[in-house]
């Protein structure tokens, strides 16, 4: 006989089914008549383990049951796809689904065939091999304040053979190292093997390119498969412990299936799942004390492959050019000249860009200039501040405790690392407090009780005129899916919808994610490549809310100093000039 039990979850992966096979057979005839007796006795006990059987898999904490059944057979093996959820969190609607798809059709990334193992490395991209060529400005080479610089790229190869497709990730940046000016160049990639880098010219003097590339085409591949198939290669773990048991677990935001029961920890509020195996101890998911990294999946990619990212070679290695590599910019041309020369069309927009060490947006309000802490306290007096997210928005609450001296943090026992934080200056009447976003978040051990999503936390704020917030999240998420990113960034931004609604003097500023150093380990999990396509998902996301961007990746694109995960001081010092213009806007 078949019996067929159907059950709708709460959990991520709704609407499975569970199969139990019974078969049995009786003899007939006279053993039939002898054996009648223990009929009825046979059925109850029979139906009795179904009832038990029925009632043990119902309290699974699992996130799919696959349509695993349940019999004496030896599993079968591991299905990738089936054993992990198919859901992560709550299904989209169909306008988020259609949005979701525009944003991944937004930042798709030139298919390139996969480099294949037996092929030689002298057929990737080098930068060595590789040049660049400034073009002349409309067929003249003279360029003025507020014309465009166009550099053309050719790509080669270890052999000097120009590649015929395109693909490889490139970073452009405009800069006058005597005037500490600097600016981001936008790439073009024409996929044949040639780029097109494209500056605004912004100010006078001369003004040299550098072209950088980051991986070669023939990596972006490899990169791309970690994050398909390998989301979880960055390991988290938590303690359970009740009295003298305790018992460490892996945990991530989805885990397969088939090895011991869940823990599920899904938000209530948002969705965002989470999971826990379940410890083999006596120990329930309630014990849960602390969430931390416990390290990286590591053998991933080959030794061919890992000769895709050797630093300094084909990986964050200058291009150098066929020529001259700088050009003298000349004023701007008065109203006249202009007006009859035909304009190039514009083909680069920037956010902004440095003269003279200090960060210049471009659109939006001035950025000021706040050089001592008399004018930074004046701006945040009667406000509470409250910042949300990773570490690099940490650092603002680092820099803003340390340079301030009335200022005073209060001890919450917090680790150094996780927080949450909190100051205030009790004479300016100014709160300053910081929060770490919620899982997945790779840091030293972080209680259970501090692990808080960041839509939760801004439904929590009242808002108002005097209540400045600052987000920062996206170092964690370059591991996993985009997807994964696309869902937490809509349940913040509904919640900031939310907060503005009720309080639209609200400052709410986003800051966006930043180049980082690259070697071969860090680009496996947190590859340029990866933020590069969260960067832009988050702009186009919060775009045309009412709030302001901290545009992290052009500043440090722009900017002289190497690049770091936590951005140089003088960086910080700048971003912060910017959330302070925003708070405390010139006044006409």
């Amino acid at each position: 006989m078949l019996l067929y039990f159907e059950w709708n979850s709460h959990m991520l992966c709704k609407h499975k089914q569970l199969f139990v096979s019974i078969s049995g057979g009786l003899e007939t005839g006279a053993m039939w008549m002898s054996l009648s007796k223990y009929i009825s006795i046979f059925l109850l006990l029979t139906l009795s383990g179904l009832f038990i059987i029925n009632i043990l898999v119902w309290k699974l904490d699992l996130c799919s049951l696959d349509l695993r059944r349940i019999h004496s057979e030896d599993p079968p093996p591991l299905d990738r796809e089936r054993s992990f959820c198919s859901h992560l969190g709550k299904e989209p609607s169909p306008e988020e689904a259609l949005e979701e798809r525009y944003l991944l059709e937004s930042i798709a990334w030139p298919e390139t065939q996969p480099w294949l193992t037996s092929s030689p490395l002298t057929q990737t991209s080098d930068p060595a091999h590789s040049l660049f060529a400034i073009l002349p400005a409309g067929g003249r080479r003279e360029w003025h304040v507020g014309d465009q610089l166009e550099a053309l790229v050719l790509m080669k190869d270890f052999q000097g053979r120009p590649k015929s497709h395109g693909g490889d990730f490139l970073l452009a940046r405009l800069h006058s190292p005597e005037l500490e000016a600097g600016v981001a160049g936008h790439v073009l990639d024409h996929r044949n093997g040639t780029y097109s880098a494209i500056f605004p010219l912004l100010w006078e003097g001369s003004v040299w390119v550098d072209v950088t590339l980051v991986h070669p085409s023939e990596a972006v591949p490899v990169l791309r498969r970690l994050r398909e198939e390998h989301p979880d290669r960055v390991l988290y773990k938590s303690l359970f412990r009740s009295g003298i048991l305790s018992e460490t677990t892996m945990c991530n935001l989805r885990l397969p299936t088939n090895q011991q029961p869940l823990c599920n920890y899904t938000d209530p509020n948002t969705g965002e799942p989470w999971y826990c195996y379940k410890p083999k101890q006596l120990l329930s998911c309630d014990t849960r004390i602390n969430h931390f990294r416990a390290g990286y999946q590591k053998d991933l990619i080959t030794d061919k492959e890992a000769l895709l990212f050797q630093s300094g070679v084909n990986l964050k290695a200058r291009i150098h050019a066929m020529a001259n590599d700088s050009v003298t910019v000349l004023p701007k041309k008065k109203e006249v000249e202009s007006s009859s020369a035909k304009a190039a069309p514009i083909r680069t927009t920037a956010s902004g860009y440095y003269f003279q060490g200090s960060w210049r947006g471009l659109g939006g309000v001035v950025i000021r200039q706040f050089k001592d802490t008399t004018a930074i306290t004046q701006c945040l007096k009667d406000k509470m501040v409250y910042m949300y997210g990773d570490s690099t928005v940490r650092q603002y609450y680092e820099f803003l405790t340390s340079f301030l001296p009335e200022l005073r943090e209060f001890n919450l026992q917090s680790p150094v690392s996780t927080g949450p934080f909190m100051a205030v200056d009790i004479p300016h009447n100014i709160l300053l407090k910081y929060r770490s976003h919620g899982p997945p978040i790779s840091w030293t051990p972080i209680s259970i009780s501090q692990l808080r999503y960041v839509a939760n936390e801004l439904d929590g704020l009242a808002g108002g005129s005097k209540t400045v917030v600052v987000i920062s999240i996206w170092a964690h998420f370059s591991t996993f899916p985009v997807q994964v990113y696309i869902r937490r960034l809509r349940h913040i931004r509904r919640a900031v919808v939310r907060l503005l609604d009720r309080a639209p003097e609200t400052v709410v500023l986003v800051r966006s994610a930043n180049l980082r150093a690259q070697s071969l380990q860090e680009s496996l999990n947190f590859s340029d490549w990866f933020s590069v396509q969260l960067d832009e998902v988050l702009k186009a996301m919060f775009r045309g809310l009412n709030i302001f961007f901290v545009d992290a990746w052009e500043m440090t694109l722009a900017h002289h100093l190497p690049h770091d995960i936590h951005p140089h001081p003088p960086i910080i010092k700048n971003m912060i000039n910017t959330i302070l213009s925003h708070i405390c806007p010139v006044k006409n």
